[in-house]
């Protein structure tokens, strides 16, 4: 069966052939026909500069970049100085995690990823002082506070003493294999183990210790060279080059200037565990989970009380990687659980199968150092270096190549993983990007979401099976694979799946960061917007567009999931007309929304 009639057997009976290709599918999915799950309606693409949610569904602001995050911080200005970062909200809010300590208080961790500097700066980052550096250095990273139940509704509490700022030049600690090597020391820190800072964080994870995990991601672009330097191939496999993306931080603050300090690049790309309960604990860079362009860190506790942790890692060509931990989780005992990410395997994915069925079996390859061809022989010369190389090791052992793996979910019946794969231009382009069975599409301008379940359910074990739960894509201008999987149509379609994450009851919720021209091959998708799945039975319905030039990022609940706080990233972006959320000629600011049900009932149901 060609690859078109296979997608396109449509209906329900042809959509149940679909999810019931594979033992994964079976025990997932069913027919797809109305949701059991799902008790709103769906609402349809927008262009407006609004969120936008279905009807019996508030929206509102709960904090915007600028705001206050502490009693003293001053109000919101574009022409706020560093010092005034300091105490307010970072930009470009993403991942996030909420951590209940009563039943009316709360602490809100969200990650603050970027700034956008035609915002961030009265003069739109076209002359960068010291102290605008400065100032773009606080407005990253993650930003803690507190909240508090005020009739009814979370609100932010700016006199919380967790209320904590951690930014691009907070003291943090190096731990695992790599801590100590001489790839992390610099002129600063001769020991490799203290490392200033956490920027470019995306996603996130949360860990059942109560900490939270900060992924740090594009952190590539914030190396330049003062003069020309050899970086070599290490440095261009992570993206590393004599240019960065404009945020000029190596003018006026050397660690970022590879001429002068070569080491810096090796000490970002991790994932960082902050301790949220603790405004006075150092975040430790986990080098045991890797260092590529981490996306997100998802979180299970296999049934033998090992944890396991998936990870995308977000660039075209790239791999998805499961750390699995050395000790084992131990319930109620806090202090014996805050360094289980310290020492562990990581794995990362090979996807097998036949190009037209888009299942198969999969393997997760080992990357410890003398196994798989890990040896000096090949470039490797201890663990650390594995996992500092963690790119370049991939590709020793033969890991499946895939087509941008971002955000990484765990079903709530802890069996069944899921993942998008936002898109990828290269795909069937670039030699080393051929076409493959989990990555069936040329050029892939819209993105899937792949999922797999363990062999025998067990997260340790080194096999898997898998096949693809959606195919996003336009059925009403392509044709072929183009279209998208059979539970796409045109009152649901979407591009570039980059945020997913599952409430209590299994729904599982979709957020874009893609293409909103609504024009052309993505003419009838609006703008960025949250869709949601029930696994299932395949159906998906639309439940939030954003704002103009926004992307959907971030998502977390309050434990009784009538709350659900989403986030708005980046509305505006490169001067695109929007004033959200204030409206009027306001500047546009990236803001965590609150969402609630009139009737005050549980959030999807």
């Amino acid at each position: 069966m060609s690859r078109r009639n296979f997608l396109r057997a449509t209906g329900a009976a042809g959509t149940v052939a679909f999810f019931a290709a594979s033992p994964v599918a079976k025990a997932v999915a069913g027919t797809v026909g109305k949701s059991k799950l799902m008790g709103f309606s769906a609402i349809p693409a927008s262009t407006a500069d609004t969120v936008v949610v279905p009807e019996g569904y508030i929206a509102e602001p709960l904090i915007s970049w600028g705001d206050a995050l502490f009693s003293h911080s001053p109000k919101f200005s574009q022409s706020n100085d560093s010092k005034a970062q300091e105490m307010q909200y970072g930009d470009n809010t993403d991942g996030m995690s909420f951590f209940p300590l009563s039943d009316d208080r709360a602490v809100l961790v969200a990650n603050n990823e970027y700034t956008n500097n035609e915002y961030l700066y009265a003069h739109q980052g076209k002359s960068i002082s010291a102290d605008d550096v400065r100032k773009g250095q606080a407005a990253h990273g993650v930003s803690i506070i507190e909240l508090k139940k005020v009739k009814g509704q979370w609100e932010t509490n700016v006199n919380g003493r967790l209320n904590r700022k951690i930014t691009a030049y907070t003291p943090m600690e190096m731990t695992g294999p790599a801590r100590g090597h001489d790839l992390l020391k610099t002129k600063a820190d001769p020991t490799g183990t203290s490392i200033l800072g956490t920027y470019n964080n995306c996603a996130n994870g949360q860990t059942p210790w109560g900490t939270y995990l900060a992924c740090e991601e594009n952190f590539n672009g914030y190396f330049a060279a003062s003069k020309d330097v050899d970086l070599g191939g290490t440095y261009k496999r992570y993206g590393v080059g004599a240019k960065d993306w404009g945020y000029d931080w190596w003018k006026h603050d050397e660690r970022f200037d590879v001429a002068k300090t070569p080491n810096e690049p090796h000490r970002f790309g991790w994932v960082v565990e902050i301790d949220p309960m603790n405004p006075n604990s150092t975040p430790k860079k986990r080098s045991a989970l890797g260092r590529f362009k981490h996306e997100n860190a998802a979180l299970t506790i296999n049934k033998d009380g090992h944890v396991v942790v998936y990870l995308g890692d977000d660039e075209r060509g790239e791999h998805l990687y499961k750390f699995v931990s050395k000790n084992k989780y131990k319930p109620g005992t806090h202090a014996s659980n805050l360094d289980l990410l310290e020492e562990g395997t990581l794995f990362v994915a090979k996807f097998d199968g036949k190009e037209e069925e888009m299942k198969g079996k999969g393997q997760w390859l080992e990357l410890t150092f003398g196994k798989n061809g890990l040896t000096p022989e090949n470039g490797f010369n201890s663990q650390a270096e594995v996992m500092i190389f963690a790119r370049e090791a991939a590709t020793q052992v033969g890991a499946t190549t895939m087509d941008r793996p971002e955000w990484v979910a765990v079903h709530p019946n802890n069996q069944h993983v899921f993942c998008t794969l936002t898109n990828n231009k290269y795909r069937g382009v670039r030699e080393n990007q051929g076409l493959n069975a989990a990555n069936p599409r040329k050029k892939n301008p819209y993105g899937h979401i792949v999922r797999w379940q363990p062999t025998g359910s067990d997260h340790t074990s080194d096999s898997f099976e898998w096949d693809i739960f959606v195919m996003a894509g336009n059925p009403e201008v392509q044709e072929g694979l183009m279209t998208g999987s059979s539970n796409i149509n045109k009152d649901n379609m979407f591009n570039s799946p980059d945020g997913i994450g599952f409430d209590a009851a299994g729904r599982l919720w979709i957020q874009t960061d893609g293409k909103y021209s609504n024009k052309d091959n993505f003419a009838g998708m609006g703008n960025n917007q949250m869709l949601c799945a029930d696994p299932e039975t395949g159906e998906i319905r639309r439940f939030l567009t954003g704002p103009i030039a926004c992307e959907i990022t971030g998502l977390t609940f309050s434990p009784d999931h009538k709350t659900m706080f989403v986030g708005v990233q980046h509305p505006g972006e490169d001067l695109a007309p929007s004033h959200f959320p204030e409206g009027g000629n306001a500047i546009p600011r990236s803001t965590v929304m609150r969402i609630t049900r009139k009737d005050g009932g549980v959030i999807g149901a």
